[in-house]
């Protein structure tokens, strides 16, 4: 689901993988759609790579992107105020969120990025679910 979609610092929104070239990948804007370089001195993350801290360990974003989407009913995320009404909302799709690690931008970004990628409907709990049992069946195989 978010294999192949990335952040790069200082640039607005999530980009898609498109090619990658000698010294650089090519990247799509998912907002303008517009292709561009990205250097390997950019920062560059992965999404399927993050995760948000809790009081247990780490949790992977795509996890928090199930939450919310249970929330919302698969719907988008309202845009949500000040930063108590933020960490209140994260509260309840992330209850154990380890809230000296994880700050109000951060959640910001989160929610941003979900509803980008919700609006661009490339978000697909089922793919996620049908990929864990075929390995869990590979498994009992093996």
């Amino acid at each position: 689901m978010l294999k192949g979609i990335m952040s790069i610092a200082g640039q607005p929104g999530l980009f898609k993988l498109v090619a990658e070239a000698k010294n650089s990948i090519i990247v799509e804007s998912l907002i303008t759609g517009k292709r561009m370089p990205a250097y390997s001195t950019s920062k560059i993350s992965a999404l399927e790579d993050i995760a948000i801290f809790t009081e247990t360990g780490e949790v992977a974003l795509k996890e928090v992107f199930k939450n919310i989407s249970e929330k919302e009913d698969g719907g988008e995320v309202a845009k949500k105020g000040s930063g108590e009404e933020l960490k209140a909302y994260f509260g309840e799709v992330l209850p154990e969120y380890d809230e000296d690690r994880v700050y109000v931008s951060d959640m910001k970004k989160v929610i941003q990025w979900y509803n980008l990628l919700q609006g661009k409907d490339l978000l697909n709990f089922e793919e996620d679910e049908n990929n864990t049992e075929d390995q869990a069946s590979e498994e009992e195989e093996a």
